[in-house]
């Protein structure tokens, strides 16, 4: 005896089943849509361009000189070597002059008679003279010769003017006085009593430069006093 299916039984089976394959098909399509959805987004990522990091990363193009290469360096000197064993058309020739060893070159020196000497081997100074039974000379003589004749001016002497007087003169070749002036004075009335004891010296012996006599400066200090 044959049993005979129930249509229900075979329906409650079915949709099962069908719910199982429907539940796994819309598990499907939902990892499906999100898969889809996640590309769309990475693909519009990476067609997108970010203009800010572009500026930021902009190098501005500067335009180079072009520099002239440099001049070419100058040819080198060209230096010609002799060789040793090679003549020198050149000589140069050195004459030998005999000299007379015993010629002596005398360069005679001229000695101007208007030179005035300031300083000079022998000094001119004062000839000699008695005083009494003594006998002076040079600068004894000088100093004598002026205790005796120099008159101390009264107009001086009333506004006791004192000093010392300094006279130059020179000493010619042949003993006289001559070119008297006051180089250092005090008062005009002791200056001129100075200058006209100095201008009536007796001759001096001349000043002598190699043994012959020259013309030669000579100072006098003339000290005038009160005391």
């Amino acid at each position: 005896m044959q049993s005979k299916k129930n249509p229900e039984v075979d329906l409650e089976k079915k949709r099962g089943l069908y719910l199982q394959i429907g539940f796994i098909i819309s598990l499907l399509l939902v990892l499906a849509a999100f898969e889809y959805k996640s590309y769309d987004k990475t693909d519009s990522s990476l067609g997108e361009l970010n203009l800010d990091d572009l500026e930021e990363e902009i190098i501005p193009i500067t335009k180079q000189e072009v520099k002239p290469p440099p001049p070419p360096p100058p040819p080198p000197e060209i230096i010609e070597v002799v060789e040793n064993d090679k003549e020198i058309e050149e000589e140069v020739e050195i004459e030998e002059t005999e000299t007379d060893e015993e010629e002596a070159f005398e360069i005679p020196e001229e000695e101007d008679d208007e030179e005035i000497f300031m300083v000079v081997e022998q000094a001119p100074d004062f000839k000699c003279m008695k005083i009494g039974r003594k006998e002076y000379c040079g600068y004894e003589a000088l100093t004598k010769y002026l205790q005796k004749n120099v008159n101390y001016p009264a107009i001086a002497k009333e506004y006791n003017i004192t000093g010392k007087v300094y006279v130059q003169f020179v000493v010619e070749k042949n003993g006289k006085v001559t070119n008297v002036k006051v180089v250092r004075g005090v008062d005009k009335n002791l200056d001129d009593e100075a200058l006209r004891v100095v201008k009536s010296f007796p001759d001096w012996n001349p000043g002598k430069q190699r043994g012959k006599a020259v013309r030669v400066y000579f100072t006098v200090p003339i000290n005038f006093n009160l005391n």
